[in-house]
């Protein structure tokens, strides 16, 4: 039977109950509309930090008190009172309430440890079997040796067994890589054929706080830095309180150097030292010791263009901050997108997402996509085929953040152009990690020649010589282009820094476009709140005739369905079936009519205005009878002045999220950015250039 709820638990603090509700998380983002975040127990109703990041991050649809079920002080009290079971009474109707409006619902328990040691009992497996939830547990397995791991995985099996419980799997988290392989290769010896395991490894900077987590639990002053740098994650702490000289033998990557408010000496090493290809890059200076640098100091700081790295000042004595320091709990936000996406990536890397997703009831009731379940498709969609995506524009800040959450999330493998000390540096400086990233620079590249001669040889019919090829193939775009065109790169992203005629240009000069397809053209995903539509032509073509605009449609329904949205077509015009004319609304009914007759299986309706194409009541008075009508998936724009306004203004009064451009009928993918584009923005590109690579592959 398939399950509507989990309920994940642990015995233990710090065992990663948080990592493995994000995981089941990002499993039901794909095919569940309407999901319910709950804690039938936390220890503070007003302020928990979990139940809050979820709502966020995940943008549930719920308000947050409709999350949390009792305060511990109130269930010791009902306890106490002898009035548990009034109190259980009283969660089973919270939980009811949620199940008749969502369609699944994510439990996460309290930690065994926090509960008094009155109870002879886990409350969670008490509330999980009233509920009739299955459970999730986890167990530790930091600093366990295999035997202390299997006896307490087998003794929550039993414990859970013997509670009337449904053991839905468990998790053993926080292992070290030779335990974690040890286990898997006696797993079968260790543990119960029919209980479902998975393992997963301990990663340090889960576990290690970023400069933003020291200053906010420890009310620090943020002297000088950039607010990005505050993600910065801190892999050691070191005092400094000699001389510079000293310092600089041992100071190494992703320290924290806590120093006396009046060594300017050293905060100006550090500085320095961050500056320099010869040093590691320093995660932050912690200022103690109740001062601060003397003005003229201040001053002189100020004055550089850019710090390139953080500083904070604390009240209070070098040992009393030491103690703070290491007191603090590593905190996972919604901006913390780089720990966000390292949680993902290993997630989707150690566990087997298909095999739980024939044991939840996923099945969605309509045909529509939401923005949620659209993204996770796109990102469970590429990480089945990891493909070999090439950013030429590795000289740009969101970039190469953009490959780091690209590469943590496992989704794509990414290539960067440009100079491997200026990219390693820069990443460095900005507090990434990109190590799994290939860099390549173009110049001494050893495909270098043979790009150059293979652009001669597709372009000297219109007249270049292989003195101009060598000029053009040194342009990393062209290089870039020429790599997917090799095939030594599977797709390409671009257009961060460059204009969209500089990505698209060599694509169709190299790549060109499929043997059935007249012309390039493009479309946006349109992520509204409830739904997501596809927009075309936004981006590309100016003033497309009926034929080139039957084409694009037929493109973009394509582009729809093989990311998961039921095409159905509205071809747009100031006049909806037969109720005006003109040249431009005669254009639309022509295209119409040959979109179907090439593709006689796609429903298109045209022409329809945009209201009766998405509005179902208007489309009951202009057009009851079609298919497409209030209903309709793609809408196809006559020319690009009207697309590129629409789509900008749903954009920007609605909120919503616009994806694209997608380029389509290309051999091969390439996609363009838009100069303001955000890290999310090219992070969804990557992700989709390498989808439409696996396609195209599989068509051939």
């Amino acid at each position: 039977m398939k399950i509507k709820s989990l309920y994940i638990t642990s015995l233990e603090p710090l065992s990663g109950t948080l990592f493995i509700g994000m995981g089941f998380m990002n499993i039901l983002m794909r095919k569940v509309k309407n999901i319910a975040f709950f804690r039938p127990i936390t220890l503070s109703k007003n302020d928990d930090s979990i139940t809050s990041f979820m709502l966020k991050y995940y943008k549930l649809d719920m308000a947050y008190d409709q999350a949390l079920g009792f305060s511990l002080d109130e269930v010791k009290s009902a306890a106490a009172k002898g009035k548990l079971n009034e109190l259980t009474q009283n969660l089973i109707i919270k939980f009811k309430e949620l199940e008749k409006k969502y369609d699944f619902i994510i439990c996460e328990g309290i930690e065994r440890s926090l509960l008094p040691s009155t109870f002879d009992f886990d409350i969670n497996l008490e509330f999980a079997r009233h509920l009739n939830t299955p459970i999730v547990n986890i167990i530790s397995g930091k600093e366990r040796t295999i035997s202390e791991i299997a006896d307490a995985v087998n003794i929550e099996a039993n414990i859970i067994k013997n509670s009337d419980c449904t053991h839905f799997n468990t998790f053993i988290n926080r292992l070290e890589s030779n335990t974690l392989n040890e286990l898997k290769q006696k797993r079968h010896e260790l543990f119960p054929a029919n209980l479902p395991i998975y393992m997963l490894p301990e990663i340090d900077e889960l576990n290690s706080p970023t400069i933003e987590d020291i200053k906010n639990q420890l009310s620090c002053e943020f002297i000088f830095g950039k607010k990005e740098d505050l993600r910065r994650v801190v892999k050691q702490i070191r005092v400094v309180s000699t001389t510079i000289d000293t310092m600089l033998t041992f100071i190494k990557e992703g320290d924290l150097i806590i120093t006396g408010g009046d060594r300017s000496d050293i905060i100006l090493a550090a500085i320095m030292a961050n500056s320099s290809n010869s040093y590691p890059m320093i995660a932050g200076i912690l200022l103690c010791g109740n001062t601060l640098p003397k003005s003229s100091f201040l001053k002189l700081i100020e004055g550089f263009s850019k710090i390139p790295i953080p500083i904070l000042s604390i009240e209070g004595d070098t040992i009393s901050t030491i103690s703070k320091v290491k007191d603090i709990s590593p905190q996972i936000k919604p901006a913390n997108e780089r720990k966000i996406a390292l949680i993902s990536g290993l997630f989707s890397k150690y566990v087997d997402i298909e095999d739980i997703e024939k044991n939840i009831d996923t099945a969605d009731v309509t045909a529509s996509m939401t923005p949620n379940m659209f993204e996770y498709t796109l990102f469970e969609l590429a990480r089945k085929n990891r493909q070999k995506i090439v950013l030429p524009e590795s000289s740009d800040d969101r970039i190469l953040r953009s490959s780091e959450i690209v590469l943590r999330r496992n989704v794509a493998d990414i290539i960067l152009l440009g100079k491997p000390e200026d990219i390693k540096r820069k990443a460095s400086s900005l507090g990434i990690d990109i190590k799994k990233a290939v860099i390549i620079e173009p110049e001494k590249s050893q495909f270098m020649e043979q790009y150059i001669n293979d652009f001669y040889e597709l372009r000297k019919s219109k007249g270049i010589t292989i003195e101009q090829a060598r000029e053009i193939v040194q342009d990393y775009s062209y290089f870039g282009t020429m790599m997917v065109y090799k095939g030594d790169a599977d797709g390409m992203v671009s257009g961060a820094i460059h204009t969209t005629s500089d990505t698209v240009r060599p694509a169709l000069q190299i790549i060109k476009t499929k043997p059935d397809i007249s012309i390039i053209s493009s479309i946006f995903f349109m992520c509204l709140d409830t739904k997501v539509l596809v927009y075309g032509d936004c981006a590309v073509n100016k003033d497309p005739s009926a034929e080139e605009l039957a084409q694009i449609a037929i493109s973009s329904a394509d582009t729809a369905k093989s990311f998961g949205i039921a095409p159905k077509v509205a071809m747009l015009s100031y006049s909806t079936g037969n109720s005006g004319s003109g040249e431009e609304v005669e254009k639309v009914r022509l295209a119409t009519k040959l979109a179907k007759e090439i593709r006689p299986d796609l429903l298109v309706e045209g022409p329809i205005q945009y209201d009766a194409a998405i509005d179902p009541t208007v489309a009951k008075t202009k057009l009851p009878d079609s298919k497409v009508a209030g209903q309709a998936t793609v809408f196809i724009f006559p020319d690009l002045n009207t697309g590129n306004n629409t789509y900008k203004a749903v954009q920007r009064s609605s909120n919503a999220l616009a994806i694209g451009p997608v380029l389509q009928g290309l051999k091969k993918p390439v996609n363009d950015l838009s100069r303001g584009c955000l890290v999310a923005d090219i992070v969804n590109t990557i992700v989709i250039t390498a989808i439409q690579a696996n396609q195209i592959k599989t068509e051939q």
